[in-house]
């Protein structure tokens, strides 16, 4: 799993939005520490967190599964464009046949850490060659895939649901691919926003 950090919104803007209400614009310093203290206490602690929603992030994601890709599709206020199957399963198409869960399948797989497991995506993947080789379209070929599929995404999502997805998926009940991914998401933020985030992992 790769996690980029590919844009991010100025701390002084959320600060902007914030002094918007109070029209107390001449006590911002630029997305310094009294910006910062500022909204932390209206965004937080006071938990007036629409205003977070100002920040906006967009992470380039890639080698997930999937099955993680679903799991991500169930935060809905964030916008995801995800690398196209119809017409990407091509890359299959020139490949000889898999029969082992070896580092020719890990180009298209997320392992699952059960062997068994990781034996039957390899046969899923082998089939999905089959019917490429077949000259079946990749329409109908995508029916075949497994969860275990490699998939990429831009992701791009504001701070207030960013704030959710980390508190609900770093819990130990969550999949442990998208905990992973919580992990990954917040090292790639920039560490003057980190503190928005970290009572996120409090809970476990």
């Amino acid at each position: 799993m790769r996690v980029t950090l590919l844009h991010f919104t100025p701390l002084e803007v959320c600060a902007h939005a914030i002094r918007t209400c109070w029209q107390s614009y001449d006590k911002s310093d630029k997305g310094g520490e009294i910006d910062r203290s500022l909204i932390e206490r209206v965004g937080n602690h006071n938990r007036h967190s629409s205003t977070l929603e100002h920040l906006f992030y967009t992470f380039y994601i890639q080698e997930i599964s999937r099955l993680l890709l679903q799991e991500l599709a169930r935060h809905r206020i964030a916008s995801l464009s995800v690398k196209s199957t119809r017409y990407t399963l091509k890359e299959l198409k020139d490949e000889t046949p898999f029969d082992q869960f070896d580092s020719r399948a890990q180009k298209y797989l997320i392992p699952s850490g059960d062997e068994t497991v990781d034996r039957m995506s390899v046969k899923a993947l082998d089939n999905l060659r089959i019917l490429l080789e077949k000259g079946i379209s990749n329409d109908r070929v995508k029916y075949a895939l497994p969860e275990s599929y490699k998939t990429e995404l831009t992701w791009s999502v504001n701070a207030r649901s960013l704030q959710n997805f980390l508190t609900l998926r770093s819990k130990s009940s969550a999949h442990f691919e998208i905990r992973n991914l919580t992990s990954a998401v917040y090292e790639a933020l920039p560490h003057d926003h980190k503190y928005l985030f970290s009572k996120c992992f409090a809970e476990k």
